[in-house]
């Protein structure tokens, strides 16, 4: 059990590098850039990052590019030794002011909010990785995308391979298949080595699959079942493969399913919050023959497996619920199966 603990304790927890990730900083050659760096993965991914850095003796910059809209953040990224850049990525000429670096981890993106707005959509997701697969054509380049780009799969296929057929539905995901295609062009024209992330879904105490369901049975609202199966990874374990994936860039590209073992029911899920908070939680729909589901084997197989079980994490947010603390308010969606956002 995480035991009790409050907004700050669950940053540092967030950003707390493991053995393998010192080793990781230990052994990487130059400076870390993340661009889109201010998101709901960024600032804990910056932090580990430096954090894995020093314990390993070495004084690599850790750079941080975004609008940086939350109040505050900024400053309080810089109080822990790392560099920041405010900037608007999509702005003429932004991405020549971003210092040179080796290592770029690119997590800029946009999905919400997409409809009625598709083509901000394809300039974040698609028009944006063009420019930054020439402008960092030099560096390794370490790029989140989604495993919305495979669509629903059969529940009893154990989730989409890197080699599953590929059948992004809406605009979102085939945006997202977009962003792909333009780092597998850099990859091809200049040599890059690159890798893409293909992430379903990290969670954390205050936003996330887990986070929805469980606040869904607390407030006594029906749990949606008709995305009847899905995957999560603990946001720290999520973000420690995004940077030891630098190790793995290839050219052409690497591409890695990110999520954690299990497939799990959407329906026991809410059953066990169900069990934490001791309420019968309500369901609305059916659970479907498919689902959104990644088989994260091959970077199981390179990484090793996430260090925080599904079971632990529905403790830690039952926990984290029930004492009233702070939430993100930014829902998943991860019920939308038609794929408009």
């Amino acid at each position: 059990m995480i035991g009790p603990i409050n907004e700050d304790e669950l940053e540092e927890r967030l950003s707390r590098p493991t053995e393998r990730d010192v080793t990781h900083a230990a052994a990487l050659e130059g400076d870390v850039l993340v661009l889109g760096a201010g998101g709901k993965m960024g600032p804990s991914l910056v932090r580990l990052a430096r954090r894995a850095a020093i314990a390993a003796g070495r004084n690599t910059r850790v750079i941080a590019a975004a609008r940086f809209s939350e109040k505050d953040l900024r400053e309080r990224l810089e109080r822990e030794g790392i560099e920041t850049v405010a900037c608007d990525l999509l702005k003429p000429g932004a991405l020549t002011r971003l210092p040179d670096a080796p290592n770029v981890i690119f997590m800029a993106a946009r999905k919400f909010g997409t409809s009625g707005s598709e083509h901000l959509t394809w300039a974040m997701n698609t028009y944006l990785p063009g420019l930054v697969a020439e402008r960092f054509r030099n560096s390794k380049i370490v790029a989140f995308s989604t495993g919305n780009v495979y669509g629903l799969v059969p529940v009893t296929s154990r989730g989409a391979t890197e080699t599953s057929i590929l059948a992004p539905a809406g605009e979102y995901a085939q945006s997202a298949l977009g962003r792909e295609r333009m780092f597998e062009y850099g990859s091809h024209c200049w040599g890059t080595r690159v890798t893409l992330l293909r992430l379903n879904y990290a969670v954390e105490l205050r936003y996330g699959v887990l986070v929805d369901i469980a606040r869904a049975v607390f407030e006594r609202r029906s749990v949606d079942l008709r995305m009847g199966y899905v995957n999560v990874i603990w946001q720290r374990d999520a973000n420690s493969v995004a940077l030891r994936s630098l190790t793995v860039c290839r050219q052409p590209p690497m591409v890695l399913n990110l999520t954690g073992p299990e497939t799990l029911s959407t329906r026991l899920i809410a059953e066990e919050f169900g069990r934490r908070f001791g309420v019968e939680p309500l369901f609305s729909g059916e659970e479907g023959p498919e689902a959104l589901l990644n088989n994260a084997a091959k970077a199981l197989e390179l990484f090793g497996k996430p260090t925080v079980t599904p079971a632990a994490l529905m403790d830690w947010i039952a926990d984290w619920i029930m004492r009233g603390n702070a939430q993100l308010n930014k829902p998943t969606h991860f019920e939308v199966q038609d794929g408009r956002f």
